[in-house]
């Protein structure tokens, strides 16, 4: 793990300062609006005080998702202008095709519009109802993907995943004994066994080379395909390199290889660690499984070298694809992310650690332990954090993840406000201001009061529904 102090080599010869860099130059800007409390308050109102339902531009720094709000880079732009768009055999799309192969190795490359498409077209080409599709930790899309095909979708994450203040390099580790016990006790239930790198659901956190090895064996041993949820897998790559031994000298892409090399496939949203605002695809070696997830591709998509995107955005994605594995630019943005973290940590404010890759995970239910977590403390936080100073995060707990399939609800493990970092958007100071804020906001905690839903989706919830303060 990179220490605060640590000195940061931009080549040769190194630079002996603290201060974090972007690793880029900005040629463009784009004006945020600052508003009044007051005017936070109404627009939050008008929301149902569901910030998915604000509108962005009522929104001074915007950290609801990484995913599709990046910047991308000079030369992606001038990849698009080449872009071919034909509707079948596109030039775009076997240059897409030739990066993601060099990347994965794997056989079949299916482009799709977005992540949740390529595991809608996965999970509904190989899932019978009564199925059990085990994880880390399933983020939403993808467990409700799973369960709209009348399956499970099985969290499996280390105990140490589920413990926020715990210290440990890699906490997004699958329990290998309980994936064990599952499939011999389960195993004709299971047709995929997936991991999600890194492990967004549990903080943005890690999972090792050894255990992705140790899933592998076990996979071999019950005949199992394996996929990968592979959205931050360059995060994963460098966190790798960073803490596990053996790994230091290798680079991020070749460590990336080897993490694909253990598995059958993967679903990607290339919103993420692709670098783009949209796009994603479905990889696999099964020959089998291909030609069906073709046909329903084909069907809900667009034709296999299209998938539901234009040719610019092949172009974008695989540039970005490239550009994702560069230590200059990894080792900018998880210290960038760390920063944070520091400012917070030192602050006496909970938070998951160590932090994660792609955001900061605020602990509501340690920040609020007056609000119980049927209450929804992660609503209340978020909700605080925008009207104290226009920022937006997100709940990850009881909303998200609470509602279960019967329509029954519990408390999920932690209740967690996640702050995602956009790749390439904020500086240094934008930093420095949500840190300032949610320090203000951590400082006020006993004020605040939890939330009730008072229109409830059927699923996904925490997307469209309208929630009422309590008094």
């Amino acid at each position: 793990m990179v220490a605060p102090e640590a000195v940061l080599e931009w080549g040769a010869p190194a630079m002996n300062f603290k201060t974090i860099i972007e690793p880029f130059r900005i040629k463009s800007v784009e004006a945020v609006k600052f508003t009044t409390r007051e005017d936070r308050e109404a627009a939050l109102t008008q929301a149902g005080y569901n910030v998915f339902r604000l509108r962005a531009e009522d929104v001074l720094i915007d950290l609801l998702t990484d995913s599709g709000t990046g910047a991308m880079s000079a030369a992606q732009w001038s990849a698009i202008m080449q872009a071919d768009e034909s509707y079948a055999g596109s030039r775009s799309f076997y240059r897409f095709e030739a990066v993601v192969r060099d990347l994965t190795g794997f056989t079949h490359i299916i482009p799709t519009h977005q992540g949740r498409a390529a595991e809608r077209i996965l999970f509904h080409t190989v899932l019978k109802a009564g199925d059990v599709v085990p994880n880390n930790n399933h983020f939403d899309t993808t467990r409700a993907n799973v369960e709209v095909e009348q399956a499970e979708a099985l969290d499996l994450v280390i105990p140490e995943g589920r413990v926020p203040h715990l210290i440990h390099p890699f906490k997004g580790n699958v329990n290998l004994d309980a994936l064990e016990r599952l499939l011999a006790e389960q195993g004709n239930r299971v047709p995929l066994v997936m991991v999600t790198v890194t492990n967004n659901s549990g903080g943005g956190q890690p999972v090792s080379m050894e255990n992705l090895r140790g899933v592998r064996a076990i996979c071999d041993r019950y005949r199992k395909p394996f996929f990968l949820d592979a959205c931050r897998f360059a995060e994963n790559a460098w966190f790798v390199k960073q803490r596990e031994a053996g790994y230091a000298d290798r680079t991020p892409k070749s460590i990336a290889q080897e993490m694909f090399s253990l598995a059958d496939g993967c679903t990607m949203s290339a919103k993420k660690d692709g670098l783009a605002n949209i796009g994603g695809f479905l990889a696999m070696n099964s020959d089998a499984w291909a030609d069906s997830a073709r046909t329903l591709l084909i069907l809900t998509e667009g034709f296999p070298t299209y998938g539901g995107l234009a040719g610019y955005d092949l172009e974008a994605v695989a540039r970005g694809l490239e550009e994702v594995v560069e230590e200059s630019y990894l080792r900018y943005r998880i210290r960038s992310t760390e920063y944070l973290g520091d400012k917070l940590i030192a602050a006496g404010v909970p938070i998951i650690r160590p932090t994660g890759g792609h955001a900061i995970y605020l602990d509501a239910r340690a920040l609020l332990p007056h609000v119980p977590p049927l209450q929804y403390p992660g609503i209340a936080v978020a909700n605080e954090l925008y009207i104290e100073a226009g920022i937006r995060g997100v709940e990850i707990g009881t909303v998200m993840f609470g509602l279960h399939p019967d329509g029954t609800e519990t408390p999920s493990a932690m209740d967690l406000v996640r702050l995602a970092i956009p790749r390439r958007v904020y500086t240094q100071s934008h930093i420095d201001y949500v840190a300032e804020a949610v320090i203000s906001v951590a400082q006020s905690r006993e004020r605040l009061r939890g939330y009730r839903i008072v229109s409830p989706p059927r699923t996904l919830r925490h997307f469209t529904a309208i929630f009422e303060p309590l008094a």
